[in-house]
């Protein structure tokens, strides 16, 4: 109807009668087809002046089918209705399903990608059942397993893995176990029954024995398990292999007791928090056989080196405000005479943990050499070193023995024998 009374403002306006005489499919939005706009333009000189006039120029109306059809929308043309664009409808609005598959297989190419360079190295079973070294639960549910790679950073100059790093592993797959088996609660390695009653775990006694240290790059198994300790105590043991060969690395047992987290004091174990690891207790002797034997007194006048003035730092609390038991490890070392540290590697230890470390404390680091018939101890093929760790006010705080075997030609390493652009 808007087309219609814009044409009607240009053009004469034929009378009802003569429209009435035309077929109904002549027209097409109310115009009849005999109109010519032409026509309208050669009369346009003898018209009145108040009628407007057309340009010449116009141009006549399309012929669909033989019929001419008026112009409408503005007076589009052919070539602009060509180009207009086509009428949206539900198929023509669908996404283009290609360009979305092509999306999908991109991102499926590069997680392949990212995959193929985490794996660089051959598939191994281990890899496959434990991909990212979480642990899991085995053999009945009463062994947790778990593997650790050792890192560039593990190392020391030997090019393998510290004694620190291989306990750091003991101390991580126990608290991974009790965290697996639903045991964990706010403590450090404290069962719900025991947070309710203020109670932690505490290490009485640790034997490790290494038969072979890794190296950079390899991957460790890890197994571990418990077992009653007498009424009132209970034995972690940790078995450690090579996980591409099953070469057995590392044996570790370990006995604990309970204290009172604010008391400080030692306590028996109750009967809700028997219940709730009691069922977790494997019936098995010792991986390692118990060294019952009584370490000697050590002090200022037996001990054959002493380094004095060690302070436990920040980052050595764990979470019981105490010093964590793997930094003991590495305060009894720095009285090892460095001779033996050159040419030998620790084979045992043995330790005897008589009371905490605090935050404030100052130690002092003793060790005795025991096996004094050979003046060089360096040549020596077994050593066996008494150590002890006090507070420079008396207290003892750890007592220990380890034994030494000499270091392997293949496995010292030094600096001078890298290139002079690694170093």
């Amino acid at each position: 109807m808007v087309a219609t009374a814009a044409t009607c403002a240009f053009l004469p306006v034929p009378s009802p009668s003569s429209d009435c005489s035309g077929k109904a499919s002549g027209k097409i939005g109310g115009i009849p087809a005999s109109v010519d706009a032409r026509a309208t333009s050669a009369k346009s000189k003898s018209s009145s002046a108040g009628r407007l006039q057309v340009k010449a120029s116009a141009q006549a109306p399309p012929k669909v089918n033989g019929t001419k059809v008026g112009v409408m929308d503005g007076f589009k043309t052919d070539d602009e209705v060509s180009l207009s664009p086509p009428p949206r409808t539900f198929i023509n609005q669908l996404p283009d399903w290609s360009m979305l598959l092509a999306a999908i297989t991109t991102i499926f190419l590069a997680a392949e990608k990212q995959w193929m360079m985490l794996d660089w190295k051959p598939k191994r079973p281990d890899m496959l059942v434990d991909p990212f070294g979480l642990g899991r639960i085995v053999q009945d549910g009463l062994v947790f397993r778990q593997n650790f790679s050792i890192r560039s950073y593990e190392i020391g100059a030997d090019r393998t893995a510290s004694v620190e790093t291989m306990m750091n592993h003991l101390q991580e797959t126990a608290l991974n176990h009790v965290k697996h088996a639903g045991l964990l609660a706010d403590g450090f390695g404290s069962t719900p029954e025991m947070c309710k009653r203020n109670l932690i775990w505490v290490v009485t006694k640790m034997q490790v024995v290494v038969d072979r240290y890794p190296t950079w790059g390899d991957v460790v198994q890890v197994d571990t398990w418990v077992a009653a300790s007498g009424k009132n105590g209970m034995r972690r043991d940790w078995l450690v292999r090579d996980s591409n060969t099953g070469e057995i690395l590392t044996r570790a047992s370990s006995l604990w007791v309970m204290m009172n987290k604010a008391t400080r004091r030692l306590s028996k174990i109750p009967d809700e928090v028997r219940d709730e690891i009691a069922g977790y207790f494997v019936d098995s002797p010792p991986i390692v056989d118990d060294d019952s034997r009584k370490l000697p007194k050590l002090d200022d006048t037996t001990a054959d080196y002493v380094h004095s003035g060690l302070t436990p730092r920040w980052s050595d609390l764990d979470v019981n405000q105490h010093v964590n038991n793997v930094k003991y490890v590495g305060w009894i070392l720095e009285s090892a005479p460095l001779p033996i540290l050159e040419t030998h590697e620790l084979a045992s230890m043995t330790l005897e943990y008589r009371r905490e470390c605090m935050r404030d404390s100052v130690l002092q680091s003793l060790t005795s050499v025991m096996d004094k018939g050979d003046d060089d101890v360096a040549k020596s093929s077994i050593v066996q070193c008494q150590h002890l760790l006090r507070l420079e006010g008396g207290g003892e705080i750890v007592k220990g023995r380890t034994k030494w075997r000499p270091k392997y030609p293949d496995r010292i390493g030094s600096l001078g024998q890298f290139p002079a652009e690694s170093a």
